[in-house]
C-alpha cells in the first residue's frame, strides 16, 4: 500500500473532525498520515488536536492563530507542504471514510492522475449522477454508521462502470503533481471556487480524472462555512437547507465567483459527471454605450478592458469592488478617449441588453469566437458589433497562474 497524507483543515468543526479522524483510523488497515489544521477555532479543536498528536505518531497539526480566518484555500496548501508522503488527499472535516476506500485509490493513482472517491450524501443538495443520495444522518449525533457500512458492503461492485471521469472532493493526487502547478490560488481565499479553479488547471496540465465507484465517503456537506450552524429536519424528518446559508458564505461566494470570471472569462463549466470544461479565453475589450453603475458591475468581470464615454462611474465602482479582488481594476477601466487595443473588441449599447441576448450571446462569446470567429474580421450578432484582430486563445497561460 502506498501511504497517503490526508489533508484536513477545520474551523469550529470539532465534532465532524473527530468523526473524520476516527473513520480514517478505523476503516483502513494502513497508518496513513493525517495532517490537520485548526483555522482559529474557539470550540476546543486545537486542544483536541494536541491530545491526538501525543497518541498518534502519524498525525501532523498546524494552527492559524488568527485573528483572521485563513480558510481552506490557504490551509490545504500549508498542510500539503507539511505532508511527508508522496500522495496527498484533499479531505473535508465533515467526511467519513468508508472501508477499503484507500485501497481503491491505490489501485488507480499514479503520476498524471487524480482519483476521486464517490460521495454518499443525505438529501441536502439536489441529486446528481456523480454521487449517491442516501440519508444515514445529517449530524454525528444521529449518524447511522452501521447502516452506512452495510449499504456500502451491499453496493460495492454493483455498478457496470467501475470508474468515471469526474473530479471533486475527496480527491487524491501525487504531491509532485499538486506542487507542479503551484497548488490552490489564494485569489479565492478563504474559500469557494478554489476547487473549480484548480480542477481547470489540472485539466489544462493534461491530468487524467478518475472517479472510482468502489471507494466511498459519507459526506454531511458544507459544515465549514456555508451551513456552519448545522443541519436540521422538519417535523416530518425531511432536510431543508435552502436559504440557510450563512451571511459569511454568501458574501464570499459572490466575491469568489466574480474573481473566477475575471480569471477564466466565464462561469464554471463541467460535464454531468463533473469533468471540467474549459472554454477559450481571449483578450476582449468592451466598448459600451449608455452604461450604468449596475451594468458596469455585471459586465466588468467578463473582459480585459472596458471603455465608457466618461469616467463618472469609475470612482464609486473601484471603491466598492477593488477591496474584493487582487486584480487591478483601475487598469481595466478607460474612456472613449483611449484608443482600444484589445485583440477582440465588442461594441454595444448597454441599454439594449436583455435576458435573451445576455444569456444566449454575451455569456457565450468565448465559444462563439472559437467556433465562428476569424482573425481580422468584423461581424454583428444581435446588438453586438464584433471586431477581431487576432484570436489567440490565452487559456493555456492559466495552468500555473496563482496569485502567490
Amino acid at each position: 500500500m502506498n501511504l497517503i497524507s490526508f489533508i484536513l483543515p477545520s474551523r469550529n468543526n470539532l465534532k465532524y473532525l473527530k468523526q473524520a479522524y476516527r473513520s480514517i483510523r478505523e476503516n483502513s488497515e494502513h497508518q496513513h498520515e493525517i495532517c490537520m489544521a485548526d483555522d482559529y477555532s474557539d470550540d476546543g479543536t486545537w486542544e483536541w488536536m494536541n491530545e491526538i498528536v501525543k497518541k498518534d505518531e502519524n498525525v501532523q497539526i498546524h494552527r492559524n492563530n488568527g485573528p483572521e480566518r485563513l480558510g481552506h484555500t490557504i490551509l490545504y496548501d500549508t498542510l500539503v507542504d507539511m505532508a511527508t508522503n508522496d500522495r496527498v488527499m484533499i479531505f473535508h472535516a465533515d467526511m467519513y471514510l468508508c472501508p477499503n476506500a484507500d485501497e481503491e485509490i491505490n489501485k488507480y493513482l499514479e503520476p498524471g492522475k487524480v482519483v476521486s472517491l464517490t460521495r454518499i450524501e443525505p438529501p441536502l443538495h439536489p441529486d446528481g449522477p456523480e454521487k449517491i443520495l442516501k440519508d444515514f444522518g445529517i449530524e454525528p449525533e444521529e449518524f447511522d454508521e452501521q447502516g452506512l457500512l452495510d449499504f456500502v458492503s451491499d453496493n460495492v461492485g454493483t455498478r457496470e462502470d467501475e470508474v468515471t471521469d469526474g473530479i471533486f472532493a475527496p480527491w487524491c493526487i501525487m504531491k509532485d503533481d499538486f506542487t507542479r502547478i503551484h497548488g490552490h490560488d489564494p485569489l479565492f481565499a478563504p474559500q469557494s471556487k478554489e476547487d473549480s479553479d484548480i480542477f481547470n488547471r489540472f485539466m489544462l496540465a493534461g491530468y487524467e480524472f478518475i472517479q472510482t465507484w468502489k471507494g466511498f465517503v459519507y459526506h454531511m456537506t458544507c459544515r465549514g462555512s456555508r451551513f456552519k450552524d448545522g443541519a436540521k429536519r422538519n417535523p416530518d424528518g425531511q432536510v431543508f437547507m435552502k436559504n440557510r446559508e450563512s451571511t459569511e458564505w454568501l458574501k464570499q461566494n459572490l466575491r469568489s465567483t466574480r474573481n473566477f470570471i475575471r480569471k477564466w472569462g466565464s462561469m464554471v463549466n463541467h460535464t454531468r459527471l463533473l469533468k471540467p470544461i474549459v472554454p477559450p479565453k481571449y483578450d476582449i475589450g468592451f466598448i459600451v454605450h449608455n452604461c450604468t453603475g449596475p451594468l458596469l458591475y455585471e459586465l466588468e468581470p467578463y473582459c480585459n478592458h472596458i471603455y465608457l464615454k466618461d469616467d463618472s462611474l469609475f470612482k464609486d465602482y473601484l471603491e466598492k469592488e477593488q477591496p474584493d479582488t487582487n486584480y487591478d481594476l483601475g487598469s481595466k477601466l478607460a474612456t472613449f478617449e483611449v484608443k482600444p487595443f484589445n485583440d477582440v473588441l465588442i461594441e454595444f449599447d448597454a441599454s439594449m441588453l436583455n435576458n435573451d441576448n445576455f444569456q444566449q450571446i454575451f455569456l457565450q462569446l468565448p465559444n462563439i469566437l472559437q467556433e465562428s470567429g476569424e482573425p481580422d474580421s468584423d461581424f454583428i450578432l444581435d446588438i453586438f458589433k464584433i471586431k477581431t484582430k487576432t484570436l489567440d486563445n490565452q487559456v493555456d497561460t492559466l495552468v500555473n497562474s496563482v496569485c502567490k
